[in-house]
């Protein structure tokens, strides 16, 4: 996505973007240095990238499927037995993170960057999120339910080769 600088002797200190047919305007004071303004680029592109993968999530109905997904998991590898409050996509994982659950609110949410990997390693971070609920931390009681699933192996070595370790 293009993105066109516009600078102004009255903005001090805000910064904004906004996106118009397409490219970002991003409205910056006139002062700014040239590296603070590279950090500003990016920062924008990151923003308008993750508001255009927020409105392909809901047009695909994602959360929802990802749902009925998890009951299927639940289902295979812990009996049925786990529940929880909610699970989504999130388009605001940092770099290394494909999930989190958040064991007292009993939520779940899932890096829609998965989406995009192979179904093995997106129902590995699911089942591993998931065993979250029973187990919060990475102890051996945690890792013996979350080789239940039988691609664990696979699907770590997965993550670790594209450079994201779970």
């Amino acid at each position: 996505m293009d993105v066109k600088i516009i600078r102004s002797r009255k903005r001090k200190k805000t910064i904004s973007a906004k996106e118009v047919d397409g490219v970002i305007q991003l409205y910056l004071p006139l002062g700014l240095s040239r590296e603070d303004e590279s950090k500003y680029v990016l920062w924008a592109k990151k923003r308008f990238e993750a508001q255009r993968r927020k409105k392909e999530l809901w047009a695909d109905n994602a959360d929802s499927v990802l749902e009925l997904r998890a009951h299927e998991l639940n289902k295979r590898y812990f009996g049925g037995e786990l529940s929880w409050v909610q699970i989504s996509y999130t388009t605001e994982q940092n770099a290394r993170t494909f999930g989190i659950c958040n064991t007292t609110k009993k939520t779940i949410r899932i890096s829609d960057r998965l989406r995009k990997m192979p179904k093995f390693v997106h129902d590995y971070v699911v089942v591993h999120e998931l065993a979250h609920l029973k187990v919060p931390t990475h102890g051996p009681e945690f890792w013996k339910l979350v080789n239940r699933y039988p691609k664990t192996e696979r699907a770590r070595g997965y993550l670790m080769a594209i450079g994201m370790g779970d």
